[in-house]
């Protein structure tokens, strides 16, 4: 039996911060953090409805195949995106795919034909989670979801790898270090994940794969280089695929 957080509603009976209900959420969820980022996902559905935009966070909800699946952005950074996945399980969610971008870190990451990365699993370098769990606990993605996006990237020829991302909470820390008091220790750590081959940095994988396994849903995440491009959505898209068929299969 997994532990689920208390849900904390508005005076409507809606989640607090991204202003649903049950039953306006799909059991597939593709998660990018930008909200603008939202529209544009959402268009890969069929027939897209906005169901609710408050502060970082814009709704809309579909189907793939006929299952309803939803487009929920989570805004920067590993505090507003464990609240978005929080109030997206109360909702219902049950698969959630980040979409995302990153930077590049291990010398492999810099193979100019790599458009991204389908991320398996994130170094905790981030503070929201150890409000969770020990920084011992793996932050891992389901295996499931990692199968999915990297099958769709194969079937449609996109060259993404599979590797690690180091998820921070300071995008300064990592482009500006010297301007930091503390530019020795962040120095040393980026030469760490350097060496360990971490092909990816960025800011959310780490609260979305240590909350969805405490909460026993799954989750994976696919991160395009630099700027977001549609190959990532067409993947996430295709992978959502790939995961209805396989549960209807299981039923």
């Amino acid at each position: 039996m997994y532990i689920q957080s208390k849900e904390v509603l508005d005076s409507e009976g809606r989640q607090y911060h991204i202003k649903c209900k049950k039953g306006d959420v799909g059991r597939y969820v593709l998660l990018p953090g930008d909200p603008f980022r939202t529209d544009i996902i959402a268009r890969h559905l069929d027939t897209p409805q906005l169901v609710a935009h408050n502060r970082e966070h814009k709704v809309w909800t579909g189907t793939l195949l006929g299952e309803k699946v939803t487009v929920a952005s989570t805004g920067m950074g590993c505090p507003s995106t464990a609240i978005a996945v929080e109030e997206l399980i109360h909702c219902g969610a049950e698969c959630i795919i980040r979409v995302g971008t990153c930077g590049k870190v291990c010398d492999a990451s810099f193979d100019e034909s790599l458009s991204g990365v389908v991320i398996t699993g994130a170094v905790r370098d981030e503070g929201t989670t150890i409000h969770y769990v020990p920084i011992e606990y793996p932050a891992i993605a389901n295996r499931h979801v990692v199968d999915a996006l990297s099958r769709a990237a194969k079937a449609r020829g996109f060259n993404f790898a599979e590797g690690i991302a180091q998820c921070k909470d300071s995008f300064y820390g990592q482009h500006d270090p010297d301007s930091m008091p503390n530019s020795a220790r962040l120095h040393e750590r980026w030469e760490a994940w350097r060496k360990a081959g971490v092909m990816a940095s960025e800011m959310e994988t780490a609260a979305l794969f240590v909350i969805a396994s405490i909460r026993g849903v799954r989750a994976g995440a696919v991160m395009a280089y630099f700027a977001m491009n549609d190959e990532t959505i067409e993947m996430a898209c295709d992978a959502v695929r790939i995961l209805i068929e396989q549960d209807r299969a299981a039923q």
